[in-house]
């Protein structure tokens, strides 16, 4: 019997999911996303997977699962009823939050309202200092009094935030006490147990994020697995982590804020494993989606991480310094720079006569105007097709029919005519445009970090990022691009190749000349122990885990810090020699310099690992036969130096090994690739597609 597993991303349009049988072989099918209960089109997809391929539900060994039910959540406002419990003189941390915002000259931007209403943030008497030493103790009565109030506003959730709990907990531990005996049915969280490290705002927003989206998660994932049991299908449902690990759906339900990221990080995973088979240890990823477009970089075969995100605000502008406009989850995730430039970004002329593009997006209703919903706007998607660079006629494999006049209407309309150029003029300067917006991006995760971007190979995918790679590697000067397969679902195809991940972290402020080297390893121990045990719990032997120790580092006096790799093995004086060389490099690269301050720790991170006994990456690949009749041709817009090229149309599958010479149009049931004139193409064996550009 051939088992297969199955990963599933939902997306605001469409729910992607791909079975992945050990031999090799692949089914990827897009089905409409039901905002109303997404695991309705979840539910669909796999139970039609299942009767396309003729095989039982006992032929399912995997389900992986990335969602955006929490980020909806918080974008609409829609989460738990949450109250929060803090240090009397604190509730208002959640309004003051950092002093920083995107827009600097805006004297009317307001950002996104605290998640948790004054009148439920709720204080308590009682004060820690930074070491957890008790100044007050804790007011009983002040708890009996917030909890009186929980009680009668009939909250949902509560998070729980002390002054230097991560210090001391036994305060947030003694609420919790009173919460579960007076208040069993509400959602409780404590920040001393998701989250024990310094910083209070950004502790008590992460805490609370957790408290919001928790209900909403747990039902989705509650609806979803009892889904698949009346299917039959019953085997255990794992979650991608913001972080690029999975998590069981127990772990997703108590602390969804691992896993708020989950879709994005997934694509970059994929490119992680698939650059490993490749031998590729230096990657910019990019996926192109329809509303947004999502950076990020693979460095000497690491994915590049970040202790904290935004969620809930307005889509980045690509530059790491544009902050501010959302709620702070303090919790590791895959780096990530997104700008809004997709398929669906809406192109106009503004006031000065010049075009802008996105980010404001169509969506999926009525989506671009070639879709034939009823758009009225000119969007990427229609350039691409006025352009030649989409088929004039369907998407997906022909289920989709799409319409050209109307997209050279929309750009005429909407572009063209106010500038006094051509549709085609117009058409072009959008596709640049929006490649400029995605160039930014892929600058902010790579020289605006200290790294040349020529270096790097380019991944691209997303359902429209193939589209686009070439013109975006030209203007990075990058000469290498790859295109996996099942380019518009790998998301989807990364959650399969994804190891088991925990996280763990403890504040430890200390500088170098301050800290106990026997101090420093007796806490590493105790986490490095914390996440065997997990592991194990879970069915790992000790063989099939790999521990990873990280260090938050800064110079003494400043502000910030720098996340750094610690050197393994037993902790030692030369570790941290080794240590201090490792950060200083880092600072050099980030910002420029390095000082004789001394070094300061912040915080000590542990990754836990779980890998699989076999490899979670096929062999090979058998990709799907496509029922084109052979190569076709299509006129194509490639600028205005070289104008319209009678060019070359050929499925995937019809590719080799042998290279071929641009220009070319490369079409799938998800995607479309560009090989613009000067680029050879090529096949791997697991079937990527190579793009190199000539001289």
């Amino acid at each position: 019997m051939v088992d297969y597993r199955i990963g599933v991303d939902i997306g605001g349009t469409f729910t992607d999911v791909v079975f992945l049988s050990s031999g090799g072989h692949v089914l990827a099918r897009k089905v409409a996303s039901t905002p109303d209960d997404y695991s309705r089109a979840v539910l669909e997809a796999i139970d039609n997977g299942v009767k396309e391929l003729g095989i039982g539900p006992d032929s399912v060994s995997e389900v992986s699962h990335g969602f955006t039910v929490a980020t909806n959540a918080i974008i609409e406002n829609k989460g738990a009823k949450t109250a929060l419990i803090t240090t009397e003189g604190f509730r208002d941390v959640l309004e003051l939050r950092r002093n920083r915002v995107p827009r600097l000259y805006d004297l009317y931007y307001e950002k996104p309202p605290a998640l948790v209403t004054r009148q439920l943030r709720l204080e308590v008497r009682e004060r820690l200092n930074f070491q957890g030493e008790v100044l007050r103790p804790l007011d009983n009565a002040d708890v009996d009094k917030a909890v009186d109030r929980i009680l009668e506003e009939e909250v949902e959730a509560v998070a729980v935030c002390l002054l230097h709990s991560y210090a001391n907990p036994d305060h947030e531990q003694q609420i919790g006490q009173v919460i579960r005996q007076r208040a069993p049915d509400v959602i409780l969280t404590l920040s001393s147990d998701l989250l024990p490290e310094m910083k209070e705002y950004e502790r008590t927003s992460t805490t609370v994020i957790n408290c919001y989206v928790r209900p909403v998660v747990e039902r989705y994932l509650g609806r979803l697995i009892e889904g698949l049991q009346r299917m039959g299908i019953s085997v255990p449902l794992v979650v991608m982590q913001s972080n690029g690990g999975l998590a069981t759906s127990s772990i997703a339900m108590e602390k969804p804020v691992y896993c708020i990221e989950s879709g994005p990080a997934a694509g970059v995973v994929g490119a992680y494993h698939l650059g490993s088979r490749l031998g590729l240890d230096d990657l910019m990823t990019l996926d192109m989606g329809g509303t947004t477009a999502k950076a990020s970089i693979i460095e000497n075969g690491e994915i590049l991480q970040a202790p904290e995100y935004e969620v809930g605000g307005d889509i980045s502008a690509g530059h790491r310094l544009l902050r501010g406009s959302g709620h702070i989850l303090r919790v590791p995730s895959i780096d990530l720079a997104e700008v809004g430039a997709g398929g669906g970004s809406i192109a106009s002329v503004d006031r000065g006569g010049s075009i802008r593009v996105g980010p404001q997006s169509s969506g999926a209703v009525p989506g671009p105007a070639c879709y034939r919903q009823g758009g009225q706007d000119a969007t990427v998607t229609d350039a691409d097709v006025l352009l030649g660079y989409l088929n004039p006629e369907y998407l997906l494999g022909g289920d989709f029919p799409i319409d050209r006049d109307l997209a050279e209407e929309a750009i005429t309309r909407n572009v063209a005519m106010p500038l006094g150029i051509s549709a085609v003029e117009a058409a072009q300067g959008i596709h640049l445009l929006v490649n400029s917006n995605m160039a930014r991006a892929l600058r902010a995760v790579s020289s605006e970090r200290g790294r040349d971007p020529r270096r790097f190979v380019l991944f691209s995918f997303g359902g429209g990022g193939p589209v686009h790679a070439a013109g975006l590697a030209e203007m990075l000067d990058i000469s290498r691009m790859v295109v996996p397969p099942f380019p518009g679902v790998f998301s989807s195809f990364g959650l399969l190749l994804a190891n088991v991940e925990h996280h763990f972290v403890r504040t430890y402020f200390k500088t170098f000349d301050q800290l106990q080297v026997s101090d420093l390893a007796e806490i590493l121990d105790g986490l490095w122990e914390e996440g065997r045990q997990q592991l194990r719990a879970e069915g790992f032997a000790d063989s099939a885990q790999q521990i990873v120790t990280q260090v938050d580092m800064k110079y003494k006096g400043q502000v910030s810090e720098l996340t750094v790799l610690m050197p393994p093995g037993k902790v030692t004086q030369r570790t941290l020699s080794e240590l201090g060389e490792v950060f200083a490099e880092e600072h050099v690269k980030s910002f420029g310099y390095r000082t004789d301050a001394p070094y300061q720790m912040v915080n000590l991170r542990v990754i836990a690992r779980g890998l699989s006994q076999e490899s979670r990456t096929p062999e090979r690949l058998d990709l799907p036969v496509s029922d084109r009749n052979g190569p076709s041709k299509r006129q194509v817009y490639f600028g205005g130096d070289t104008g319209w090229i009678d060019t070359t149309v050929i499925d995937r599958g019809g590719l080799t090994d042998i290279p071929a010479d641009g220009p070319l149009i490369i079409e799938e049931y998800d995607s479309t690739t560009v090989v613009p004139p000067r680029w050879r193409v090529s096949v791997d064996s697991w079937r990527n597609i190579i793009l190199e550009r000539g001289t």
